[in-house]
């Protein structure tokens, strides 16, 4: 209905003599089926091809993700087929490039090195797909006369205990975590990526679920398969795995907090991730104080995680492998960032892997207003972290934690080359207050501002591009200056290893198919909206059907005639007392 929306609010009035524009734009999505999204604003575009073609609107549209390819063609071919002009864009165009380019803006833009590579990442060859020496298929014979069996397929791993790490590198390829509930599609997501990166460990150690028993699920590593306990308490958890130090917590937002101090009293935990919206800024401020009495990272509330390339991934951070394989984010590169969003975090990864040699570490702190650590506590890390060569700070409208970075900068606490850019500077072009999607993000004073933050950066001696359109340009330039000095020494590149897709996600693909275990002729729930008999039920709503013309499309799988349906449903008034009927 938005979509629907949309459309009609730029074709409701009077055609301009230049035409309209239309942009559709979004950042690179985690787990949204792109090309999925796509299907609503195609059938709104539609239902409005003639107003669309009466007001010569010229359509934009940028987006990344999960089967973005599939989408864009989508996109592209409906305005060849509808007579507008549709241009679309992927990953490798800035995210918001495509205003400038609708507008007619000419910039000088340097191309980047590559486009990102299609959604599904290429089939191995015969020689990389055959199972390895030392693990042949189920069932063949060995010399010695016995058969491969189906627990042979499970790899087990031998874990030492925890070692020490630098305070200013919480994360690295030897970090072991806990995932604090059920999240599968989570965990193995980190299992993917500690596999791409080539770790010789998972980087999840255990589950903890306190609401069902003691057991264990199985998860894919590469093309076999591992086994992880699920413990129904924190301190079952931490006698068995005493390497372990992070916890991810996926608790809700009515229970991560007192799940949260039950962490924080156990002295080998030293990072906490919490990834729950809506936490009260109290329990938020409590958790916080209880932390730093115990000198334990918090990243949070509010908040995807962040990711080291090549060593650790907080839960789902980066996305999908697509993602993570076109970013590079399986080895370490020389720039270390810190944001509020989870999404621009991806851009980020996204943007450094084409200007850069890619992403060191990045953080997404969280939009809440009190995060558990703040932009000046990730930077300082990365500052005292020689293998971080770049900083890249991204704020945004609202707070004042930009200013503490400031301060720092001018007091010489951060040294290494910082570029900055606080997000919200079109918030002026309103003429009330904005909210805009963070909690945090209201400027209370004009000091909150991001042109007053973006300004007080560029003053202090941060590289602070004009627009931030002109982001990749500034890194690029700042990356090949330390490039030409030798800081930085890029590592020979690798190829990683090749994920399987699942199941699951290969069929929402359309790349297998399966016969359908279970076939329905009068309802179909497979589309965006459930379908009776071919009707859909908004339509069902609309035409007032009643409940005789539900019952004629499910039990006759066709719409009746009136005299038809009010005769079923006279039927049903009549026998819905049956009672006394069967009673006796």
């Amino acid at each position: 209905m938005s979509y629907i929306l949309a459309v009609d609010l730029i074709t409701r009035t009077k055609p301009h003599p230049e035409g309209k524009l239309l942009i559709i734009g979004g950042g690179i999505a985690n787990f949204t089926n792109v090309a999925a999204t796509f299907k609503g604003i195609i059938r709104a575009l539609q239902e409005y091809k003639t107003p669309l073609i009466n007001h010569q609107v010229r359509i934009y549209v940028r987006r990344g993700g999960p089967n973005y390819q599939e989408g864009l063609k989508a996109m592209r071919l409906l305005g060849e087929s509808l007579g507008v002009p549709i241009k679309v864009y992927g990953p490798e165009t800035h995210i918001t490039e495509i205003v400038p380019l609708a507008l007619g803006v000419k910039r000088d833009v340097t191309p980047p090195g590559r486009s990102v590579p299609p959604t599904s990442p290429p089939s191995p060859s015969p020689s990389k797909a055959a199972a390895p020496s030392g693990s042949p298929a189920l069932g063949v014979i060995h010399p010695d006369g016995g058969r491969s069996q189906a627990n042979d397929q499970i790899v087990r791993f031998e874990t030492s205990s925890g070692q020490t790490r630098p305070s200013y590198r919480p994360f690295d390829s030897t970090t072991r975590s806990f995932v604090y509930g059920l999240q599968p599609r989570a965990i193995q997501g980190m299992l993917d990526f500690d596999y791409s990166c080539g770790r010789q460990t998972p980087s999840v150690a255990a589950m903890i679920y306190p609401f069902g028993g003691h057991h264990i699920q199985k998860f894919y590593w590469g093309t076999k398969e591992t086994l992880l306990p699920v413990y129904t308490s924190v301190n079952d958890a931490v006698k068995k795995h005493p390497d372990v130090d992070v916890v991810v917590n996926f608790a809700s937002s009515r229970s991560v907090y007192s799940s949260t101090l039950e962490i924080l009293t156990y002295t080998q935990i030293k990072a906490i991730a919490i990834i729950a919206e809506g936490v009260p800024e109290r329990h938020a401020r409590e958790i916080l104080h209880h932390a730093n009495s115990k000198q334990v990272h918090i990243i949070g509330p509010a908040t995807v995680g962040g990711i080291k390339p090549g060593c650790f991934k907080i839960g789902n951070s980066g996305g999908m492998m697509d993602n993570i394989i076109a970013s590079k984010l399986y080895r370490a590169g020389s720039v270390g960032y810190v944001s509020k969003s989870g999404g621009m975090s991806n851009e980020l990864n996204n943007i450094l892997s084409l200007y850069t040699n890619g992403t060191y570490e990045g953080i997404a702190i969280g939009g809440d207003r009190y995060p558990g650590s703040t932009f000046i506590d990730h930077l300082l890390r990365y500052e005292a972290d020689p293998e971080c060569k770049l900083l890249v700070l991204l704020g945004e409208v609202g707070g004042i934690e930009e200013y503490r970075v400031i301060e720092a900068v001018k007091e010489g606490k951060i040294k290494k080359p910082i570029i900055a850019w606080a997000i919200g500077t079109c918030a002026k072009m309103f003429t009330t207050e904005v909210q805009f999607g963070h909690a945090g993000s209201l400027a209370n004073s004009d000091m909150e501002t991001a042109d007053a933050k973006n300004h007080a950066m560029r003053e202090a001696g941060f590289i602070v591009p004009e627009t931030f359109e002109d982001l990749p340009q500034v890194l690029k330039e700042t990356y090949d200056g330390l490039l030409s000095k030798g800081i930085i020494k890029p590592a020979p590149e690798r190829d990683p290893p090749v994920i399987p897709m699942d199941y699951k996600w290969a069929q929402e693909l359309g790349l297998i198919r399966k016969p359908a275990a279970f076939i329905s002729t009068i309802s179909d729930e497979r589309g965006q909206e459930l379908l009776y008999a071919g009707m859909r039920i908004s339509d069902v709503f609309k035409e007032d059907i009643g409940l005789g013309g539900v019952v004629s499309l499910l039990w006759f799988k066709r719409r009746l005639p009136q005299w038809a349906t009010k005769f079923i449903e006279m039927v049903l008034m009549l026998t819905a007392d049956h009672g006394p009927a069967v009673s006796g």
